[in-house]
């Protein structure tokens, strides 16, 4: 078996203005900070002599690769995506950067605001536009009933609310 491995889905090219802001923000902190540190620390254990042996060479060298392929990816990714800085004129309907609150047929209530796939954290209530349960909430309104599968079940839910927040 082979190392190939098909390409995956890309996701969508939309961002949150505060999303753009940690992307270029940890951009930053990769190649002007660490990264210039990292260097110094292998340029420091290649004057050691053997490389072969030497911890902080060898995971040096690691480091800077770890280091260059995010930083390929954080440029490329950053020229490609949109940033939704706007607010809807429609604001009793569901579009990117929403704050969602959805009721269960239990009575249980869970707030999402709906973001890029770049910057989406369930944990922290915020929902990936690609997730299924984002999917089915888009374009929806206020008091409709919607339907996703989350993992093996079907789970219904209704929105209770929608609202959004000026960007800064």
């Amino acid at each position: 078996m082979g190392r190939w491995r098909p390409p995956r889905r890309r996701g969508s090219a939309y961002i949150t203005p505060a999303g753009a802001k940690a992307l270029k923000d940890e951009l930053t902190q990769l190649w002007k900070i660490e990264r210039p540190q990292v260097t110094q620390v292998v340029h420091e254990a290649a004057k050691n002599g053997d490389r072969s042996e030497n911890g902080d060479y060898i995971y040096g060298k690691r480091r800077l690769r770890e280091i260059d392929s995010r930083v390929r990816f954080l440029t490329k990714r950053l020229d490609e995506l949109t940033i939704v800085d706007r607010l809807p004129d429609d604001k009793e309907k569901v579009f990117f950067g929403a704050y969602v609150t959805l009721e269960d047929e239990h009575g249980n209530e869970s707030c999402y605001q709906i973001v890029g796939p770049d910057e989406f954290d369930v944990s922290a209530g915020k929902l990936s536009m690609d997730s299924p349960l984002a999917r089915a909430m888009l374009g929806k309104r206020l008091d409709d009933e919607i339907t996703a599968t989350l993992g093996e079940q079907l789970k219904t839910y209704y929105i209770v609310d929608v609202s959004y927040r000026a960007y800064e």
